[in-house]
C-alpha cells in the first residue's frame, strides 16, 4: 500500500519526472522516454486481480503502438522475480520497471489503488488517468495515441470478448 494522503496527479498536471531499475537492471528515465513519444505508465502489484485482467489490454496497446515511438511501461510494487514471473505468466512484451518500498514514484503520483495508469504525452502533461480497470480510459489512452501519430486506432477489444465497463482496482 502506498501513502492515500499525496493528491493523485490529474488530466492536465506535469507528471513528474522519474527514473526507476526495469526487471532486468536496466536504468528507464521517463525524461529520456518522452523524447521518443508518449508512455503509458502504469502501477500494479502482482497479486491484484484487477491489474492480472487489465495488463494483457495493456499489452495490446503497447503491440499497437511500441513501432510508432510510444512506450508502455508497467510499475510493480513488488520485487523484480515476482514482476518478472507476472510478466511471463500474462505474456507481457513491455518493460517492467520497479518501484520498492517506500514506493517513492508511487507516492509522487498519488497512487493508493492498483493498477492506476497515466498517459503522459510527449510534452510531459498528463493526458489520461485511470483507477482500477476501466474499458472508457482504455479506449481514451488508445484514441489519444492514435491521435498523437496520425493513425487509426485498431481494435482493443475484440468483437465477441465480454469486457466489463469497470472492474474496481
Amino acid at each position: 500500500m502506498v501513502n492515500s494522503a499525496k493528491q493523485v496527479i490529474k488530466v492536465g498536471d506535469a507528471a513528474p519526472s522519474f527514473s526507476l531499475v526495469d526487471v532486468s537492471g536496466q536504468a528507464q528515465s521517463l525524461e529520456k522516454a518522452l523524447a521518443t513519444g508518449p508512455v503509458l505508465v502504469a502501477f500494479f502489484k502482482v497479486s491484484c486481480p484487477t491489474c492480472q485482467y487489465a495488463f494483457p489490454f495493456l499489452d495490446r496497446l503497447h503491440r499497437e503502438f511500441a513501432g510508432k515511438g510510444a512506450a508502455v511501461w508497467g510499475i510493480s510494487q513488488d520485487d523484480a522475480s515476482a514482476s518478472r514471473d507476472f510478466a511471463a505468466e500474462f505474456k507481457l512484451s513491455f518493460p517492467i520497471l520497479i518501484d520498492a518500498k517506500p514506493y517513492a514514484v508511487s507516492n509522487q503520483y498519488g497512487v493508493s489503488v492498483t493498477p492506476t495508469i497515466f498517459l503522459v504525452g510527449k510534452d510531459g502533461e498528463v493526458r489520461v488517468t485511470g483507477e482500477g480497470f476501466s474499458k472508457q480510459d482504455l479506449l481514451d489512452a488508445q484514441r489519444s495515441l492514435a491521435e498523437e501519430h496520425a493513425v487509426k486506432a485498431g481494435t482493443l477489444f475484440a468483437p465477441g470478448e465480454r469486457i466489463p465497463e469497470f472492474k474496481p482496482g
